[in-house]
């Protein structure tokens, strides 16, 4: 291969844990390739003042981790966490500010759609800095976009289509080799697995393995050295189904790092699941022991228990760095909140309140004892601030708002709340406000953080909401009347009957819109206490004619299942604004499918 450092690539390839069978602690081995487009060493940007420059197999700061997100990866995975193509922009270009160093856009070979959200934010979002669009926070910044690929022709084809316009460009392959998935899944033996590792396609794309638990240390040690020989220059030794615990992990790199030919000249990254929730715990105790990519994504989400978090892995080392050896990363941690609000919305995985750093709960202090030592001095019960990631008490400003607050005490509320909003979207949000505070006295923080999730994180718009009338009771049947707008303004206007008034109103809704759906959740809650309180609406649709996506790690075809939330003080609007924003995404991927 070429021998500039411009010219490396960067494979991604996991190994396996050393306890039980293959079948109960499969841990995987994927490779990554990078191919730049540049010419010499000197093309490699100074993405910011703690962050190297990019190098595939080198990172000049030894103590410097780099961060992976697959979030638009493993974390849509998740069920019901399908997101559109604006959506996915959206989260990538948010990731770059945060100041992710990789991001792992998709899958491309599981559906056109996928193929053409990754290439669009290869497109974009790999090209421009992060910043460079008065967002501030990326510091010049160019994060390396990835995308998925099986190890088979026309999968690593589809992922270089995808990524191939980013300045860094990033092909991730991979194929299972523990002892049951080769027997009864590839049905390759060892020598063949370990002959097909060694393969090293003509234009640089590349192979790799997914390693599922082999107890023979030889044997990982052997595929990971033959890698390294056919030009790999990133391993990353995952945890896929969270078997391990920190100290076995931590021992696993290790011996990878003190065993491994070749290993000097390589990076190692890890991938861990949080099946026992020990994730962020094997994440940290890998870096520890010498891993310097640690793959994670926003909020935890991900397949079965999901990954290991962002937000939990980047603040312990910006807290403990000292304790882990020194070790820091490129993330602007003032941009975490964003982020996981708005993955949060897009996939439609609500973050539970006690959630670490991003819960609701995680700066809220009630009993009289660590309120008093609050009182008295913030750091008694609190390890970081929450303005280093990005959130504002909502009590320091002194701001109430109501119905003559104007749109600049509105916007600073916002950004209390971690929501940067501007322009047309905070228009829009200022009129959804006035309209609630005309019947509200007082806006709470709920209730603001319920509008922007209905106003501003919304998907593509083939049908808006206008009106409902419902008519219910125990005289006679629920009735419900509808109106939509379609996306030239036009109005449409149905009549349904139904067991109930929500039922009534969906059925209006599905004559309107004549796309099958099945309804397959319904979640309601008061966000606020009171009558007054504003209903937040969450539902799960699936499509009966839906396009099917390929799972990445079982290679079935699956039915993509699409969320939609709403937000009023009529839990009928509610409702039926929940259901047109599901209808809405599950609209625009079956478009963009088609096209």
């Amino acid at each position: 291969m070429a021998a500039s450092l411009s010219h490396l690539p960067t494979f991604f390839s996991p190994a396996t844990t050393t306890t039980t069978t293959a079948a109960t602690n499969p841990i995987r081995a994927l490779l990554y390739f990078n191919p730049s487009k540049s010419k010499s060493k000197t093309s490699f940007s100074i993405l910011c003042s703690t962050r190297p420059n990019y190098i595939p197999n080198h990172i000049s700061d030894p103590k410097y981790v780099r961060i992976f997100d697959t979030t638009l990866r493993d974390g849509e995975q998740s069920p019901g966490a399908t997101m559109t193509t604006k959506e996915k922009l959206d989260i990538a270009r948010q990731l770059a500010k945060l100041g992710v160093d990789i991001i792992e856009a998709g899958f491309p070979a599981s559906s056109e759609a996928d193929l053409e959200a990754v290439r669009l934010i290869a497109l974009e979002v790999g090209n421009a800095a992060a910043g460079d669009d008065g967002g501030g926070g990326g510091g010049g910044h160019v994060p390396v976009i990835c995308g998925l690929a099986r190890c088979n022709k026309n999968d690593i084809d589809k992922a270089w289509e995808a990524v191939k316009d980013a300045k860094f460009p990033r092909i991730h392959t991979f194929i299972a080799t523990s002892e049951i998935h080769m027997q009864y899944k590839l049905k390759m033996s060892k020598e063949q697995v370990i002959e097909k590792a060694r393969i090293w396609d003509v234009m640089m794309l590349s192979l790799a393995l997914k390693m599922l638990g082999d107890q023979k240390e030889n044997f990982y040690n052997e595929i990971l050295g033959e890698v390294i020989k056919a030009g790999a220059t990133t391993l990353n030794i995952p945890d896929t189904v969270g078997y391990n615990w920190p100290r076995e992990f931590g021992q696993l790199i290790a011996d990878i790092k003190a065993n491994t030919p070749g290993i000097e000249n390589v990076i190692i990254s890890t991938h861990c699941q949080n099946d026992l929730g020990l994730s962020t715990a094997n994440t940290l105790e890998g870096a520890y022991s010498g891993a310097r990519q640690l793959e994670v994504t926003i909020n935890g989400i991900g397949e079965r228990a999901g990954n290991a978090s962002l937000e939990e892995v980047v603040m312990t080392i910006k807290c403990k760095g000292d304790v882990l050896g020194g070790l820091h990363t490129g993330i602007n941690t003032r941009h975490i909140v964003m982020a996981s609000k708005m993955v949060e919305e897009y996939s439609g995985l609500m973050v539970q309140p006690h959630k670490a750093i991003v819960g609701a709960n995680a700066f809220a202090h009630e009993s009289g004892i660590h309120q008093d030592g609050m009182l008295k001095n913030k750091s008694t019960y609190e390890i970081m601030s929450p303005e280093d990631i990005g959130l504002h008490r909502s009590n320091e400003s002194g701001l109430t708002l109501g119905k003559l607050s104007g749109r600049h005490a509105l916007k600073s509320k916002l950004f209390e709340l971690g929501y940067d909003i501007d322009g047309k979207e905070l228009n829009d949000l200022f009129w959804r406000f006035k309209s609630v505070a005309e019947l509200k006295k007082v806006i709470t923080d709920d209730d603001l953080v319920a509008l922007v999730s209905d106003e501003v994180f919304q998907p593509q718009v083939f049908w808006k909401f206008g009106d409902v009338q419902v008519t219910c009771g125990t005289l006679g049947l629920s009735t419900a009347t509808v109106k939509l707008l379609d996306k030239d303004g036009v109005e449409h206007i149905a009549c349904s009957t139904g067991t109930g008034p929500v039922d009534a109103a969906y059925k209006a809704v599905d004559l309107i819109v004549k796309a099958p759906v099945k309804l397959l959740e319904y979640s309601m809650s008061a966000v606020t206490a009171g009558i007054d309180a504003i209903a937040s609406t969450r539902v799960l649709v699936s499509g009966e004619n839906n396009p099917l996506a390929t799972h990445a790690s079982t290679g079935e075809k699956v039915v993509r299942t699409f969320s939609g939330t709403g937000a009023s003080m009529d839990i009928v609007i509610s409702s039926v604004r929940a259901y047109v924003g599901a209808l809405n995404k599950m609209l625009g991927l079956k478009k963009q499918s088609e096209s």
